[in-house]
């Protein structure tokens, strides 16, 4: 018996008493089939669906398939299953197995969840993006709308307590699992050898080691493929079946992979981290984990979300150690040393800290929300990655000046894309083209679409060739994005280009050919390549659809030909001109006109030697692309700035002086400075301390010595104090210097006490203090004793609050 039935009935009670529940239980202990199956009948619901949320697509139709079976029926009867791709859900249908993105629509477009009883939220700890969102808003629909509906959290490896809190003392309900014992062996792996020869070897080994069929955990698709084809090389035939499972293959394949090997046959199941955790593969006794996964790294420059390797956490090596023993006694190899695994992380991020928010963003503005502020979120989103995430949607047209959504961006909401390609499609219609932007989504949205080329429109014809299940699926699924762009009108190929249309969603990937064939720039500033050898090199501009990660520039793996004429006329609202400033080698100043996308130049053209208006212009134009750093920052305009900057965080009635603030009042103390010089370089120190200082209110001039002083006066003469030092302003001074000062100095009117870094005779560190009075009653006595010894010839009083200052060495002899 599943290890799920000894916790159902406290389980369905609890579910029964109380909103929300959080149920923990490891894998294999029957959650994911069991629990949905046991609350068909809960009073409570009356009779109402349930709708139980997997982070993968493979999970979803898996889960229904083997409920369907539990229950003797087919799926599409009690049991069904939703999934971008597919659909089997039937009139009768009371159990629907859904993706976390397809809940994310279905709650933002009926926010009641009318008929609905229950959501469960499966493999919760994977902390997805969507399963975030989706319980953030299915708690506001529970509080807000709907008080009967119910929630269940359920999770392999979860901070239960952490949900619990989240959802306001939800009960925990915690299972144990049934896992047979697993031994593991680590084999260790040289860092030059190509992975798949390491898996090829280790998978041999088992082999010849151990029964039962293995289970592999590989990175992507790229590994699985090459390792197959080496075990196809080197097993002798009939001896194991070597099969592959991901997200992408058709449902056939991935039946086959999922299912038991045949009488007398051994299976080896080479997956990525698909497998970790809702799928039950039958038969596996041994796996094999390499230790890396691929996870999805979001780049705001670039506006790219990266397939990047990385490292397993240390509880996701522990859910595939634990897919050995399942049913029985299992093995488990790593490609590590021992020793590697207290260095991994102990979990992955959450999806929501690293990821591209733009459709996150999009759908609280479908919400009624302009920020995620008191959301029921375990992560809040960073701040940054929001504040990006509104400027596209805002560029994009999906938000207007206040953040609320516009009918553009509702028109945005009703394809179920991503904003940008919803924004693709969208923009696809309005040229009769919808057909060829509904397309160009699929390809760019299901790996491996249309086949390998680089070329998109090569994808698109292979696309339409394709006559696979996964192929007829994208078609007839790019054909639904049509009719939701295009108002019900699905028109065949018109005038729409595609590189424009890529152009629309991403102007920073437009690339243009540098250097050596293959080499481009793009828009956001990175270099990138194809071989040189590729039809795509030889073209002008390109326009990227996907990139492969590198150091310093990345690898294309899918562009389209931009023609040149139609950047400069359909792109033109693309197009920025700006002056710039040149010194020729000869020492003479030029004017050049460029047109540019981001800092991709298109073109330009010189307009002789600059007057005073245009040498102004190009001056302000300057400051306005690099902002201040190319000024000539000394220590007068460096000091004062710092010294008002203080001021600032303790009184804002004075001038902040933030880059931000600065450049936001430019026209008042900057730009007067510009018309008296011919360089940014000519703008001097002392000229940028004047011209900050007309910022200062007439009436607080005679205040800013008295509040920050620049320097500490001291007996001796003073000292520089350091307004940007970490923790406030600091001053570093020889001991010997302070002998006589009974008070702590301060600034800002007595309210900051300075920190003082006391010196030795040499020069240096003593001690550190802001209450000096203490100081001197306190550890000066051992710090006398270890001065005394170190120098000798310096005087040391027992009472330095009543000596007098001094820096010089006592004469010799005394």
């Amino acid at each position: 018996m599943l290890p799920i039935y000894a916790v159902l009935e406290p389980l369905l009670a609890a579910i029964t008493n109380h909103p929300a529940v959080v149920l923990a239980a490891p894998p294999g202990a029957g959650k994911t089939t069991v629990v949905p199956l046991a609350m068909l009948d809960l009073a409570v619901l009356q009779r109402q669906k349930l709708l139980v949320l997997e982070p993968r697509r493979l999970a979803a139709r898996a889960a229904a398939e083997r409920m369907a079976r539990t229950l003797g029926q087919s799926v599409g009867e009690t049991v069904g299953y939703r999934t971008r791709l597919q659909s089997r859900i039937g009139p009768s249908t009371r159990i629907e197995v859904i993706t976390e993105g397809i809940f994310t629509r279905m709650i933002l477009e009926d926010p009641g969840l009318e008929g609905v009883g229950a959501v469960l939220f499966d493999e919760f700890h994977e902390r997805s993006l969507d399963a975030d969102l989706g319980l953030a808003l299915a708690r506001e629909c529970q509080t807000v709308l709907r008080d009967d509906l119910k929630l269940v959290i359920m999770s392999a490896t979860l901070d239960t307590a952490g949900v619990s809190r989240l959802l306001d003392g939800a009960p925990i309900i915690e299972a144990e699992g049934r896992m047979f014992p697993v031994q593991t062996r680590y084999l260790g792996r040289n860092p030059v050898e190509r992975l798949e020869d390491a898996v090829t070897r280790a998978v041999i080994q088992a082999l010849g080691e151990e029964d039962g069929s293995i289970l592999v955990f590989l990175p992507g698709q790229g590994e699985i493929h090459r390792t197959q084809k080496l075990l196809q090389e080197r097993l002798r035939p009939g001896s194991a079946e070597v099969v592959p499972l991901y997200g992408a293959l058709d449902k056939a394949e991935q039946d086959r992979a999922i299912e038991p090997a045949a009488p007398d046959k051994r299976k080896v199941v080479l997956a990525t981290s698909v497998a970790e955790t809702s799928l039950t593969i039958d038969g596996v006794r041994v796996v094999i984990d390499s230790g890396l996964s691929r996870v999805p790294r979001f780049e705001p420059s670039s506006a790219l979300t990266r397939l990047a390797t990385v490292r397993v956490s240390r509880s996701s090596a522990e859910q595939r150690r634990g897919r050995a023993g399942r049913v029985e006694p299992g093995v488990c190899y790593r490609l590590w040393h021992e020793e590697e695994t207290r260095g991994l992380v102990a979990h992955q991020k959450p999806e929501i800290q690293e990821a591209d928010l733009t459709a996150f963003a999009l759908d609280l503005a479908r919400w009624g929300r302009r920020s995620a502020d008191g959301m029921a979120l375990l992560d809040p989103p960073p701040a940054g990655a929001m504040a990006e995430a509104r400027q596209v949607l805002t560029r994009l047209g999906a938000l207007d000046a206040a953040g609320d959504l516009t009918a553009h961006g509702r028109r945005l909401m009703g394809v179920p894309l991503s904003p940008r390609l919803a924004h693709l499609v969208v923009r696809a219609a309005d040229q009769g083209d919808v057909e060829l932007g509904a397309r160009i989504a699929a390809i760019l949205s299901e790996p491996g679409l249309g086949g390998r080329s680089l070329d998109l429109l090569d994808r698109l014809k292979g696309l339409e060739r394709d006559r696979s299940p996964r192929g007829r699926d994208a078609l007839r699924l790019a054909e639904r994005w049509a009719r939701a762009a295009g108002a019900g009108r699905v028109q065949p190929h018109g005038h729409a280009d595609p590189a424009l249309l890529l152009a629309e969603a991403w102007p920073e990937r437009v690339a243009k050919a540098r250097g050596k064939p293959g080499e481009v720039l793009l828009a956001s500033g990175r270099g990138a390549f194809v071989e040189p050898t590729d039809p795509l090199a030889s073209a002008r501009y390109l326009v990227v659809a996907e990139l492969g990660g590198g150091d310093a520039r990345d690898r294309i793996r899918l562009a389209a030909a931009l023609d040149p004429e139609r950047l400069e006329t359909d792109l033109a609202h693309r197009i920025e001109t700006e002056d710039r400033l040149v010194t020729e080698p000869s020492g003479r100043l030029m004017v050049r006109r460029v047109r540019r996308i981001g800092p991709l130049v298109l073109g330009e053209k010189s307009l002789g030697p600059p007057d005073r208006k245009t040498l102004t212009g190009a001056l302000q134009a300057e400051v306005e692309r690099t902002g201040l750093a190319g000024l000539g920052w000394g220590e007068q305009a460096g000091s004062l700035r710092a010294r008002l900057a203080f001021l600032h965080q303790q009184d804002d009635q004075w001038p902040s002086m933030t880059d931000e603030a600065l450049l936001a009042c430019r026209e008042d103390w900057l730009w007067p400075l510009l018309n008296q010089v011919r360089a940014l370089s000519e703008v001097t120190d002392r000229s940028l301390a004047e011209a900050l200082r007309g910022l200062i209110p007439w009436d607080r001039h005679a205040q800013l010595d008295q509040l920050a002083p620049a320097r500490l006066v001291t007996p001796l003469g003073s000292a520089a104090i350091d307004y940007e030092a970490e923790g406030g302003p600091r001053v570093e001074i020889r001991v010997q210097e302070l002998f006589g000062l009974k008070q702590h100095p301060t600034v800002g009117g007595g309210r900051v006490p300075l920190t003082l870094s006391l010196l030795s005779p040499a020069r240096r560190p003593v001690q550190v203090t802001r209450d000096l009075s203490g100081f001197w009653a306190g550890s000066w006595a051992a710090v006398r004793s270890e001065m005394r010894g170190r120098y000798p010839r310096h005087p040391w009083p027992e009472d330095p609050a009543n000596a007098e200052a001094t820096n010089r060495a006592k004469p010799r002899g005394t």
